[in-house]
């Protein structure tokens, strides 16, 4: 069994009467953190919590601002003649357009594999900032690129930081968010997104009609300023006190903890969720130990890896890459990017088509509002299974019914992307778990994108049922084996999926939560025993 090292994690400035719980460890049950604070009114008494998250949250901007460039750039005759691949008329058009587009998503495949070495060694906010750092690499060569080689090879790194940042924002904020708070806070990665989308389209439907190449470089460019204003402006907000626990830094990470919630040390709630954090923080650790003993650092990680397919997270782990997989193959990103294709394809002219392209996007943000509010309220399996089902009917009935389908995306498989695979991991996991489905997430997107405009050549409206498909296949998924999340903390939620039944674990989170009790009353910390 795993021993714990005698921790201090008294923050300091507190002082708090000596109070001696010895009577009461051994009757210690693991706590259950709620909030009592629902809906609007949770944002008011959080609004430190609020900043952190919504600018975390940025992050996604970058990748919807490269959605709303794409989209209009690609109706672009300055932008044909600059890269003559993309064209009409050449050959290799409709694979090259798709390559192009899809390059960004196969570097943020790659991007989300790299972010959990640097969120876990380096903290999620350093993290965040090395992924907007890449981003403006990338950016700044799509901007001077003067051929397309040069073009692709600018996605592909600015898509690794669009990748890192992907999965950091979400890890950052699902670990500073209260329980009630955290799914509607999750929901701002996903309407920054949409946000970034709605920027990005019109300022390069404004641009449009500039007679040079800074028609298209211009938005191109623009892309860094909101990509450095997070890799800067995270650093004026706290480390995530789990990640902190993790590192064994217990005075920081409480501090952190109490910083976030704007309360004091002596509040009984913060003190059982800090107990929370601890207890899962040292579980964790004691069960990578017993998992791994003799692994090194490379090995190890290597193994971590692995475990996230062992029984024991098997559960987890499919719910986490099935979710993102089902979103991009209800075919969102196909409508996103090639959303004027499509409008021109039913014979609309082309300015009448980009400006019903855009509203593809406001339809979207629309949506998603109401979703930020309500999505704790009304839970994760049941929108999972009505939003599969929703998304389908447009598809079918008429095969492109656009806005109804969008609408249907923005309360369900949208904002559930980033939200249900940062819930589902323990601590120790979270990282490596959410960046395999990131993984998914991108790898899909990138298929989407190359496939799309070929299919659409091939088999024209058999695309729409299709995607019609996959979005039925979501619906039954969620069915059998979505859980309810809703309102649950990080470290209870391994309850639903039965990690805590065998007697072995029983005991040694017993035992840990015992010693972290212990710890904190020597340390004058008055926590008691959890009911």
């Amino acid at each position: 069994m795993a021993q714990l090292s005698d921790q201090h994690i008294k923050p300091t400035g507190v002082e708090i009467p000596y109070v001696d719980h010895a009577e009461e460890l051994g009757q210690c049950q693991i706590t259950n953190i709620k909030d009592n604070d629902d809906g609007f009114t949770s944002f008011l008494i959080s609004p430190y919590v609020l900043g952190a998250a919504a600018l975390a949250s940025c992050g996604g901007f970058s990748f919807g601002y490269d959605q709303g460039v794409i989209s209009v750039i690609l109706t672009m005759p300055q932008f044909f003649r600059q890269y003559p691949e993309t064209a009409p008329g050449h050959p290799s058009r409709e694979f090259n357009i798709g390559f192009m587009t899809g390059v960004l998503e196969l570097g943020a495949f790659i991007g989300c594999l790299i972010m959990p070495y640097l969120a876990d060694r380096f903290s999620r906010k350093w993290g965040l900032t090395m992924a907007t750092s890449i981003f403006t690499v990338g950016a700044i060569i799509q901007t001077a690129s003067h051929n397309f080689a040069t073009l692709v090879v600018g996605r592909a790194i600015g898509g690794a930081g669009v990748g890192a940042l992907a999965l950091g924002a979400p890890l950052y904020i699902s670990e500073i968010s209260p329980p009630k708070l955290r799914g509607s806070l999750l929901v701002l990665e996903f309407i920054a997104i949409v946000v970034g989308a709605i920027t990005s389209y019109w300022i390069t439907y404004g641009t449009k009609d500039i007679l040079t190449d800074a028609s298209f470089r211009l938005p191109f460019g623009l892309q860094v300023i909101p990509a450095l204003g997070v890799g800067i402006g995270i650093h004026f907000f706290p480390y995530s006190p789990r990640w902190l626990a993790l590192r064994k830094r217990d005075d920081e990470g409480f501090a952190s903890l109490l910083k976030l919630r704007g309360v004091s040390s002596a509040d009984s709630q913060i003190q059982e969720e800090w107990v929370s954090i601890l207890v899962e923080a040292r579980l964790q650790e004691a069960v990578n130990t017993s998992e791994h003993p003799n692994a090194g650092p490379l090995h190890s990680e290597f193994l971590q890896w692995i475990d996230l397919f062992k029984p024991k997270y098997r559960k987890r782990t499919y719910i986490a890459l099935a979710i993102p997989f089902f979103q991009q193959f209800s075919g969102i990103n196909a409508f996103v990017y090639y959303a004027p294709t499509f409008f021109a394809a039913l014979g609309q002219d082309q300015n009448m088509s980009l400006i019903l392209a855009g509203i593809v996007n406001v339809a979207q943000f629309t949506a998603g509002l109401p979703t930020l509010l309500l999505l704790d309220k009304v839970g994760r399996r049941k929108i999972a299974i009505v939003g599969g089902i929703a998304m389908a009917v447009p598809h079918i009935i008429t095969a492109g019914i656009v806005d109804i389908y969008v609408l249907c995306y923005a309360t369900s498989y949208g904002p559930l992307t980033w939200i249900l695979p940062a819930e589902v991991f323990p601590t120790s996991k979270r990282a490596k778990g959410v960046s395999a489905s990131t993984a998914v997430l991108w790898g899909s997107n990138f298929v989407i994108g190359v496939i799309v405009p070929i299919m659409l050549q091939k088999i024209g409206w058999g695309t729409y049922i299709f995607f019609a498909a996959f979005c039925i296949l979501a619906a039954i998924f969620s069915y059998f084996l979505v859980p309810e999340t809703a309102g649950a903390t990080l470290e209870d939620i391994g309850r639903l999926f039965g990690d805590n039944f065998g007697e072995e674990e029983m005991e040694l989170r017993r035992q840990i939560e015992m010693e972290v009790r212990r710890n904190l009353s020597r340390t004058n910390l008055d926590v008691k025993c959890g009911v």
